[in-house]
């Protein structure tokens, strides 16, 4: 028994007939299999009939309908929207406003459709105007590529009156050009769009059996990472982020946007971003019309590239989009990537231009015949056979004898209808019949038999020129607006703004932001976590909150950076209440949140005597004074961190001493132990990183800046810091050498000549700032440039221009020009008419040795005024340049019966 045939039964069984005494026979109908039935049917029927296209046409059924009609009133002239929705209506059964709402969304996208009116903005969110104001018409392209009705299959329409396509004859990939989204009951499908340029070239490539690769391209642009495309199936991910630039140093401007966001939505998520103190901002203008421009004017003392992160983080100046590749194929839905779609549309466009070279060919051949038949017919004078006969079937007799000799000369068979045709022959075109024109139309038609035939000959060439012809005719403007990038990962806690205050209360062990009358922490955010140490040597880290119990005996509470390697602390503990006294180094990376960790060994009575935290890794120099005791005479003694290995938290630390410790005193700042850092640059996701990707950069200290040149001018100097964001338009970017010289040719608009200056980097109060080195006029712009010491640069003279022949020439521009300010306007380079000016190799310069190289060094010397020192130092007190732990224990030590040379030797060996 099939499916249905089981499904009948059961049905059959979900009826029971009830006899009563009057002999009605009364029929219950169970619900289970009405259910079975009826939501079925109408799954199937959303599935098919609405939300899901088809493979072959990319088209929904409502598209192809409203397509179908445009094209039945199409006469070049655009029809009112309401007009095109009420022809629709014949073929569509669902409506004027589902008609309307998916004409007015084709008309969006700008490929099958032109338009005239008020079709609303994608950009805002706003509406199209009502149907009777706007008008459309199809496109060229939709001429082209969609409408053949000798290859279209047709249906009846749903009331049986008119005729409707099947599918249409698609000759490209629209589905994938469009892209389309659709909820049905069961699926859903989301097939994002592609772009026109790159789709033609990839079904070019498929037809070659040459690799492709296809990706995104939204029609509002922006930046999309797709690394986690997965062939648009089910499962993959695209990130999609606005295009964000500086505008100035408290200002951003975003000239892009996510897809399937308006500026509207963006708005709403930033003021909501705001609100809850992610983000600070004064106020945003949306000055969005054919373009989009949304002005975000930022708070004071907020950084513009930490804004940037965090718009990203919180806003949906980022969006993640997942695609759901789902189509209809032979009447059933199929998920397939969008690699497959792409090929399956290539072979139905091959097949199509095949189906239509074979219908051209017959109806060639269809012509050469009747051209033959009537030249014969007229040249031979079979007509007059037909003069004597009396009947009809005489007359088709008499022809079709006197066609005989010449049957062979034919492709087919002389049918009946032929001779019908050559008696509806008029005598006027017989008597103007002329052999030669005659001759010319059949060899014409000849020769384009032949070309059809090496058509089908040599398909693959056929279609891949034909894909040239449509990428030829309607790619201009369709270039990629979206920029394909990799996106780095942000940290969300890292780039929220610090809108809220800690404070901590040390007696009570409270901490949180509501604690206004208490000690002041920093500044935080609500999504932060914080880190508290105690003084018995357990930490915990736990997130931000109004009021949170952090526990007593408090030494050191801040916010938490997690995954920080560079933040090191510096200890000193006494393992149990009479044991020996440890030192470690170490970082605090990553742990379980609201969890209790130790730093000591966990001995009870354990106890923190010295603690610091160190930004940068520094390691500074202690002196540990010891408590007296019988035979002891060294009571202090020195240590370096430097000389300590930074080990994990678990540790248990190395024994600085057996002897009670009276109390710690730091002797000398620390340098950092930690090195410099090695920096690169990755073009890719134009973020600096310390993972070897891209661009390396050099090692950097804690002095040392970033140099940047951009395209339209300027320069910036900037810090090494990891989320530095950097300009669309930058051509330079190195490690900033302050003996560099800057050698830049420009164009002066107002002189409308060639100017040439050289200039050092200012340093003072620049710092993240834009420099402008070519002059406030927006005309001017930047020719060259070039950082090498001694520049040359060859200029080549416009002969015509000057009426007069000039060689080239060679000028040193150390010499042509000094150093001068970078607001200098530099010298004119030349009055001559220039044709082409050029940096070449430049002149030997050999660095003078120098006798120090303080720029860079060692990781353990005592001091360097180039390097920032800072501290961050704790105590029960708040204290801010260093942290004494006294121990104010006051027993007497009851180890006693060694010498101080002993002493000395155990010291050592603990060390």
């Amino acid at each position: 028994m099939s499916e249905f045939d089981e499904q009948e039964h059961l049905d059959s069984e979900d009826i029971e007939k009830d006899d009563s005494s009057s002999g009605d026979e009364h029929k219950t109908i169970h619900l289970s299999g009405m259910y079975e039935n009826w939501f079925l049917d109408y799954a199937s029927y959303v599935i098919l009939e609405r939300a899901v296209p088809d493979l072959k046409d990319g088209l929904k059924p409502v598209q192809r309908r409203i397509l179908h009609a445009m094209k039945n009133l199409d006469d070049g002239r655009y029809n009112k929207v309401a007009n095109i929705i009420g022809h629709t209506m014949q073929y569509h059964p669902h409506g004027d406003t589902s008609i309307g709402d998916a004409l007015v969304q084709l008309g969006q996208k700008d490929i099958l459709i032109d338009t005239q009116g008020n079709w609303g903005n994608v950009l805002t969110g706003d509406r199209a105007a009502a149907s009777r104001y706007i008008e459309a018409r199809l496109s060229k392209f939709a001429g082209d590529v969609v409408f053949n009705p000798k290859t279209t299959a047709w249906k009846a329409t749903y009331d049986g009156r008119n005729k409707e396509p099947v599918a249409l004859p698609v000759k490209f990939p629209l589905l994938l050009a469009q892209g389309v989204e659709g909820i049905a009951v069961g699926l859903a499908s989301k097939i994002l769009p592609h772009n026109f340029i790159e789709l033609i070239d990839a079904s070019i490539n498929i037809l070659r059996n040459k690799d492709f690769e296809i990706f995104p391209d939204f029609p509002y642009g922006g930046l999309a990472d797709v690394s986690k495309y997965n062939d648009g199936l089910r499962g993959g991910r695209v990130r999609v982020r606005a295009k964000i630039s500086q505008h100035d140093k408290k200002t951003l401007i975003i000239t892009e946007i996510p897809f399937a966001t308006t500026t509207l939505s963006l708005i709403d998520s930033i003021v909501t971003a705001n609100d809850k103190g992610k983000i600070k901002i004064k106020k945003i203008d949306d000055n969005t019309a054919e373009n989009v421009e949304i002005m975000i004017h930022l708070a004071a003392n907020v950084s513009p590239d930490q804004t940037i992160d965090a718009l990203f983080a919180f806003t949906n100046c980022e969006v993640s989009i997942s695609p759901n590749s789902c189509i209809i194929d032979e009447g059933k839905p199929r998920f397939i990537g969008v690699e497959e779609i792409l090929r399956s549309s290539t072979d139905n466009t091959v097949s199509l231009l095949k189906q239509e070279l074979e219908i051209r060919r017959n109806e060639l051949m269809e012509q050469w015949h009747f051209s033959s038949l009537e030249k014969i017919f007229i040249e031979e004078r079979i007509y007059r056979d037909i003069e004597e006969c009396e009947t009809w079937e005489a007359v088709l007799k008499a022809i079709d004898k006197g066609l005989k000799p010449y049957v062979k000369n034919f492709h087919r068979k002389i049918t009946e209808e032929d001779i019908i045709r050559l008696t509806e022959i008029k005598i006027k075109r017989i008597s103007k019949y002329n052999s030669f024109k005659a001759d010319e139309l059949i060899e014409g038609i000849e020769l384009e038999i032949d070309e059809v035939n090496n058509h089908l000959e040599h398909l693959i060439d056929y279609a891949i020129n034909y894909f040239r012809q449509i990428k030829k005719k309607y790619a201009k403007g369709r270039e990629r607006k979206t920029e394909l990038r990799n996106f780095d990962t942000i940290e969300a806690s890292r780039v929220a703004a610090a809108t809220q205050k800690l404070y901590v209360n040390r007696e009570e062990g409270f901490a949180g932001t509501s604690l206004r009358k208490d000690e002041y922490v920093c500044d935080c955010s609500n999504i932060d976590d914080i880190i508290t140490f105690r003084a018995d040597g357990t930490y915990i880290i736990s997130k931000v909150t109004a009021k949170t119990f952090v526990g007593h005996n408090i030494i050191h509470i801040n916010v938490f950076k997690r995954n920080d390697d560079r933040t090191i602390y510096n200890l000193i503990y006494r393992d149990g209440r009479r044991g020996v006294t440890r030192i470690k180094r170490f970082a605090v990376t990553g742990i379980t949140r609201d969890k209790e960790y130790s730093v000591t060994k966990g001995t009870d009575g354990s106890k923190i005597l010295y603690f610091t935290v160190n930004p940068n890794g520094e390691a500074e120099v202690i002196k540990i004074i010891l408590k007296p005791k019988p035979k002891l005479k060294k009571l202090s003694f020195e240590f370096d961190f430097s000389e300590l290995a930074i080990k994990g938290k678990g540790s248990q630390g190395n024994i600085l001493t057996k002897h009670g410790v009276k109390n710690i005193v730091k002797r000398e700042e620390g340098v950092s132990t930690l090195g410099a850092r090695e920096i690169w640059y990755d073009d890719t996701v134009k973020r600096l990183n310390t993972d070897e990707r891209g661009k390396h950069l050099g090692a950097f200290i804690s002095n040392d800046k970033i140099f940047t040149i951009q395209k339209s001018g300027n320069y910036k100097l900037m810090n090494f810091d990891l989320s530095n964001h950097f300009d669309e338009d930058m051509i330079l970017i190195e490690k900033f050498n302050p003996k560099k010289n800057i050698s830049a040719l420009y164009f002066d608009s107002s002189t409308e000549k060639f100017y040439l200056k050289r200039f050092q980097v200012e340093t003072t109060n620049n710092i993240n700032k834009k420099i402008d080195f070519i002059g406030d006029n927006p005309q001017n712009y930047l020719l060259a440039f070039s950082i090498d010491r001694l520049p040359q640069l060859k200029i080549i003279y416009d002969a015509k221009a000057n009426n007069k022949e000039f060689p080239d020439e060679i000028i040193n521009v150390a010499e042509f020009i000094g150093l001068k300010s970078p607001k200098a306007k530099g010298k004119r380079l030349t009055a001559k008419v220039i044709k082409k000016v050029e940096f070449i190799e430049p002149l030997p310069y050999d660095e003078p040795q120098e006798t120090a190289d303080t720029t860079e060094e060692l990781p353990n010397q005592t001091e360097n005024p180039e390097i920032e020192k800072p501290e961050l130092s704790v105590s029960t007190k708040k204290q801010e340049e260093k942290v004494i732990v006294e121990n104010t224990e006051n027993k007497k030590d009851k180890q006693a019966g060694r010498t101080e040379e002993d002493e000395t030797q155990q010291m050592e060996l603990d060390l």
